[in-house]
């Protein structure tokens, strides 16, 4: 009996002790634990944490290697307030097949971000290009997937740079002046109805990007304030990010651009997307007649993470039949 007591406070105190330890690991910094979650999912998918310098910016991202050596590359670009993370869903249908690699824009995520620096479509254009010339590799075709904000990347990409795109993935993507809709209607007005200073708009926001609160990543108190103080401490940046590419005279450059895309394409959207339109995909496609078109039905602006076994696929069709005009 004495010695089972002992036990048990071995344990309690061991438990004490490790709260206390992740207590003052969260007031250092409190996104650090949510972080820590979220580097196991991508070690679930098999993923692992590379950095690289290019140019003045220190690049993060993911990798994961193909089950055979001459596989596509498939790269994943996130979009406006996301991350690489964002595409853990989908990467854990495509791993083995192709060799992944899915990169933290420059400013966002934990990538590098410069004061002062232009994070606009064509400056990050100009940043992908370079982080593709270091990532690819002889026989292994890159397959450039843009999500959103970093769909409109892709397209500039793909366009100014086919030595270095085989194939195209614009999937929600921005970029082209698409039917009016609340999102829209606020970003010209000067607002970012991704904004998050409460918990109030915490949910608003994830209600904008979502068609399925039950798909919708949950968020416990106290990971929840935490992300609510960083989402508020970002809002300079994202304004001056919106700024570029909602409001500037370079925020149709994707749509232009994409008449010079000459690879085969994938274009997908949702029915229920309220962020880009469902109507922008007719845009892009009557720029590429290539284009494969894709509605899925019963999801929002985050199909990536909504419906990621039919991206899945469409990604892999894609990949193995795709036919340049």
């Amino acid at each position: 009996m004495p010695l089972r007591l002992t036990r048990a406070r071995t344990v309690a105190l061991g438990a004490a002790v490790l709260v206390c330890a992740l207590v003052v690991w969260a007031g250092r910094d409190p996104m650090a634990p949510l972080r820590a979650t979220m580097a196991l999912q991508g070690a679930w998918v098999g993923l692992s944490e590379k950095r690289i310098v290019i140019g003045d910016h220190r690049w993060a991202y993911d990798e994961r290697e193909a089950a055979s050596d001459d596989a596509p590359t498939v790269v994943m670009v996130h979009g406006f307030t996301g991350s690489k993370e964002n595409w853990y869903p989908l990467a854990a249908r495509l791993r083995g097949r192709y060799r992944l690699v899915i990169p933290d824009l420059p400013g966002w995520g934990e990538s590098q971000r410069v004061a002062g620096s232009d994070y606009g479509f064509s400056a990050q254009a100009g940043r992908l290009a370079a982080f593709l010339a270091q990532v690819r590799r002889e026989g292994s075709p890159i397959v450039l997937l843009g999500h959103s904000m970093g769909g409109g990347i892709v397209a500039i990409t793909s366009a100014r740079h086919p030595e270095l795109v085989a194939r195209v993935g614009l999937i929600d993507a921005a970029g082209v002046r698409f039917a009016d809709n609340r999102f829209g209607v606020e970003v010209l007005a000067g607002q970012n109805p991704f904004a998050v200073h409460d918990a109030a708009t915490l949910q608003r926001y994830l209600d904008t990007v979502f068609h399925d609160r039950g798909v919708q990543p949950s968020i416990p108190w106290p990971a929840s304030r935490a992300v609510i103080d960083w989402r508020a401490a970002q809002a300079p940046f994202e304004q001056q990010v919106l700024d570029r590419i909602g409001r500037s005279d370079e925020r149709f450059l994707p749509g232009e651009a994409a008449a010079s895309i000459r690879q085969p394409v994938l274009l997908l959207w949702c029915r229920q997307d309220r962020v880009i339109d469902p109507s922008a995909m007719a845009l892009y496609a009557a720029k590429m007649p290539q284009a494969r078109q894709v509605s899925l039905d019963g999801c929002g602006h985050m199909s990536i993470m909504e419906k990621p076994d039919e991206v899945a696929a469409a990604v892999a069709l894609l990949i193995q039949r795709g036919v340049p005009r």
